[in-house]
C-alpha cells in the first residue's frame, strides 16, 4: 500500500481538531451555565438526596420497617426525576451529539471491512502458518507483557496515592443498581466471544476479535491455494485501498465531530466536576504520562532515536482518539501513519487489528487503577495476594471486549462481584468515565503503534 502513503502536503488536520477541541470547551461551558443549567441543578440535587437517603437505608437492617419502605420509595422517585431530568438535557444537546455520533457510525462502517481486507492481504503475504506463527507469537508476546505492565503500573499507583482513602463511604445496600451489565468470566462465554458463528454477524456488530479470527483463516488458506489465492489477494488489496480512500473523505469530518463530542460533554458535566475529581483524574492522567513513558522506553529499545519520529507521526490519530473518547475512530489514519513511518504493510495489517482486542494499555490500568480505588472508598482493604489475583483476572476478561460499550466498566462491574467488592462504587466514577476514556483512548493508540513498530524490527521489516 506504499502508493497511498507517498509524502503529501502539509496536513493541517491536527490543527483543526485542535482548534475545534478549545472551541468545544468553551461552547459546552456556556451552555453548561445556562442552555442546560436547569436540568443539570435537578441532576445534581436529585443525585445529592439519593446518596444520602442509600446512606440511611444500609443503617436500617429491618427491610419490614415501615420507615424502610418510606424510603425506598423515595429513592425510586427522584431516581425517575433524575432520569427524567438527563433526557431532557439529552435532548437539548441531542444536534451536538449527532455530529460526534454520525463521525463514528462512519469509522465504524469502515473499521470491520479494513480489519478483514488488510489482515487477510497481511497473512498471505506471510506466506505460510510458520510465518503467521512466528510473528504473532511475537506480537501476542509483547501484548501480554504490555498489558501486565500496565496493570501493575495502575496497581502500584493506586496502592502508592490511595485517592479513594479519603472518601470514607459505607458499604451500600447490595440491591443498588449500577445500570451495568457484569462481563462473564467463564470459559466457555470467553472462547465464544472469540470464535464466531457468522462472520456476517461479527461485520455488523464490529465484533473486532471474530473478525480477525477469520481473516487469519482466510488469508492462510488463500496463501494456501497458491496462484489462484493470488487474485484473492489483489482483489483484497485493491478493496484496502478503496477504504482507506473513504476513510481520506471521512477524516475530513473529524473536526466537526470533535467539536460535537467535547460541547456535548463538557455541557453535560460542565468544568465542576474537574475540580470535584481533580485528585482521583489528575492521579490517573499521571499513570497514564507515566505508561507513555514506559511504552516509549520500551519502543525505543528497537527504534532508538526514532521513537520521537514515530510520536510525530502518531499525534493526529492519538489526538483524535483523545477527542471522540474513540480508539477505534484512530484506527484507519493510525493504519496509515505507521506505513509512512516504514512499518511494513504486512506486519501493520496484522498487528495493528489483533491490538485492538488484545492490547488495550490505557483500558487495563484504568481497570486496577478503578476497582482498587473503589476498595479502597469502602475501607475494603486487599492484600498483595488478592491484589494479584484481580491482576491475573483482569488480564483473563479484558481480552477480545473492545467491541463492547463502556468495555472497561462492563470488565470492572465483573471484577468487582469476584472480590466482593460493592458493585455501587462503579457510580463514583459514571460521572467522569468520559473524561477519563479520553486518555484510554488515547494511550490505546500509542500502545498499539510502539507495538507494531517494535513487531516491525523484530522481524527486520521496518523501513527507514
Amino acid at each position: 500500500m506504499a502508493e497511498i502513503h507517498a509524502p503529501a502536503k502539509k496536513n493541517r488536520l491536527t490543527l483543526y481538531i485542535l482548534i475545534a477541541l478549545i472551541l468545544g470547551i468553551g461552547l459546552g461551558f456556556m451552555l453548561n451555565s445556562s442552555y442546560v443549567s436547569a436540568e443539570n441543578q435537578r441532576i445534581a440535587t436529585a443525585e445529592v438526596t439519593i446518596k444520602s437517603l442509600q446512606n440511611q437505608l444500609t443503617t436500617l437492617h429491618d427491610t419490614t420497617f415501615p420507615a424502610y419502605h418510606s424510603l425506598k420509595a423515595e429513592v425510586e422517585s427522584l431516581s425517575k426525576s433524575k432520569s427524567a431530568a438527563i433526557i431532557a438535557r439529552d435532548d437539548k444537546l441531542e444536534p451536538f451529539s449527532l455530529l460526534a455520533d454520525i463521525f463514528l457510525r462512519l469509522i465504524k462502517m469502515i473499521v470491520a471491512p479494513l480489519v478483514f481486507t488488510t489482515l487477510v492481504v497481511g497473512v498471505a503475504k506471510l506466506g505460510d502458518i510458520k510465518s503467521v506463527g512466528r510473528i504473532g507469537g511475537k506480537t501476542l508476546l509483547w501484548f501480554f507483557s504490555a498489558s501486565f505492565a500496565s496493570l501493575f503500573l495502575g496497581m502500584m499507583l493506586v496502592n502508592f496515592f490511595k485517592p479513594g482513602v479519603a472518601m470514607h463511604l459505607p458499604l451500600p445496600d447490595a440491591a443498588v443498581d449500577t445500570g451495568i451489565k457484569k462481563t462473564a468470566l467463564t470459559l466457555r462465554e470467553f472462547l465464544y466471544h472469540v470464535f464466531p458463528s457468522s462472520v456476517f454477524e461479527s461485520m455488523a456488530k464490529n465484533e473486532i476479535l471474530q473478525i480477525v479470527v477469520f481473516a487469519l483463516f482466510f488469508g492462510v488458506a488463500t496463501a494456501a491455494i497458491g496462484e489462484k489465492g493470488e487474485i484473492v489477494i489483489k482483489a483484497m488489496d485493491a478493496i484496502a485501498h478503496v477504504i482507506l480512500k473513504i476513510t481520506g473523505y471521512v477524516m475530513k469530518a473529524a473536526p466537526v465531530a470533535v467539536f460535537g463530542a467535547m460541547t456535548a460533554i463538557i455541557a453535560k458535566q460542565g468544568l465542576g466536576i474537574l475540580s470535584t475529581y481533580s485528585i482521583f483524574i489528575s492521579e490517573f492522567y499521571f499513570g497514564l504520562l507515566l505508561l507513555w513513558v514506559v511504552l516509549l522506553l520500551a519502543g525505543s529499545l528497537f527504534v532508538r532515536k526514532r521513537i520521537f519520529t514515530l510520536l510525530r507521526h502518531i499525534k493526529e490519530p492519538t489526538l483524535l482518539a483523545f477527542s471522540t473518547s474513540s480508539s477505534e475512530a484512530a484506527f484507519p489514519k493510525t493504519m496509515m501513519e505507521l506505513e509512512r513511518f516504514g512499518c511494513n504493510d504486512r506486519i501493520v495489517s496484522f498487528v495493528l487489528p489483533l491490538g485492538y482486542s488484545f492490547n488495550l494499555d490505557g483500558s487495563m490500568m484504568y481497570m486496577t487503577f478503578a476497582s482498587m480505588f473503589i476498595a479502597q472508598a469502602y475501607g475494603i482493604h486487599l492484600d498483595p495476594g488478592t491484589e494479584l489475583s484481580m491482576l491475573l483476572v483482569l488480564m483473563l476478561t479484558s481480552k477480545g471486549i473492545a467491541g463492547v460499550p463502556r468495555a472497561s466498566l462492563v470488565v470492572i462491574a465483573g471484577t468487582l462481584a469476584t472480590f466482593n467488592i460493592p458493585e455501587a462504587g462503579l457510580a463514583l466514577l459514571l460521572g467522569i468515565d468520559p473524561l477519563l476514556d479520553m486518555g484510554r483512548s488515547a494511550t490505546n493508540v500509542i500502545g498499539n503503534s510502539v507495538a507494531t513498530v517494535a513487531v516491525s524490527k523484530w522481524e527486520n521489516s521496518l523501513n527507514g
